[in-house]
């Protein structure tokens, strides 16, 4: 059985990461606008960099939680793929093989000219003057907001191949993401995990738990191992 898993903020939270935009509109007391755009880029580089800086220290500090534990778990029984909008690597940290990042990953750094051209990051920070193979400088592998999401055909074509869908930690709200759930086919089996459910009225076979992460995670495990 092929699981699919759509993963959101609410995942990485219960490991201390901040939700990328709070219920105030800000990103660990900054406007996103001042730091997840093109043009907070272009006006203002080095604010940009330290800011990303100072949250890929803490995504390496941080440690996957038992959410993220249980579903590596799961590939010893299912096909399991995760697509996140997360930027941190916890997926893969806890032992997850098939994730697909739609926002980039913030241990890697890309060229300021071609996004494909990407690059680990040496410790946790990138510095101005740091400069990608085409001379240009380097800034975070993250899709900023106005940007294009290059991965999200992918993902979409992942969706598609569903038998089971898992969605975790995420309201929905932001797109092209929140919009890969209408690729999942109608008879597959939908599971929701989030406190406040998100609203799928419209959607066929959803099952909520209205828990959190890692909670909601753990009765996962039981409904399909043991089918309780």
């Amino acid at each position: 059985m092929k699981i699919v898993v759509l993963t959101g903020a609410g995942i990485s939270a219960e490991s201390g990461l901040k939700t990328f935009r709070d219920a105030d509109g800000l990103w660990e007391g900054y406007n996103v606008y001042d730091v997840a755009t093109p043009e907070a880029w272009e006006r203002n580089p080095v604010l940009v960099q330290q800011f990303y800086n100072e949250r890929r220290k803490q995504v390496i500090t941080a440690k996957p939680n038992r959410a993220h534990e249980i579903l590596a778990e799961l590939e010893a029984h299912f096909d399991v793929e995760i697509i996140t909008q997360n930027i941190d690597d916890l997926h893969e940290r806890a032992g997850s093989t098939k994730v697909t990042h739609l926002h980039g990953v913030i241990t890697k750094s890309q060229s300021d000219r071609r996004a494909d051209l990407t690059y680990v990051i040496e410790g946790d920070e990138i510095k101005m003057g740091d400069l990608c193979e085409l001379g240009t400088q380097l800034r975070p592998h993250v899709v900023w907001f106005g940007e294009a999401v290059p991965m999200i055909e992918v993902a979409a074509k992942i969706c598609r191949q569903a038998d089971l869908f898992v969605l975790i930690g995420t309201s929905l709200a932001v797109y092209p993401a929140a919009g890969l759930i209408d690729f999942i086919p109608s008879a597959t089996k939908k599971y929701i995990i989030d406190p406040r459910t998100p609203d799928v009225g419209r959607y066929k076979n959803v099952t909520t738990i209205q828990q959190s992460a890692v909670e909601g995670m753990s009765a996962l495990k039981e409904i399909l191992l043991n089918g309780r």
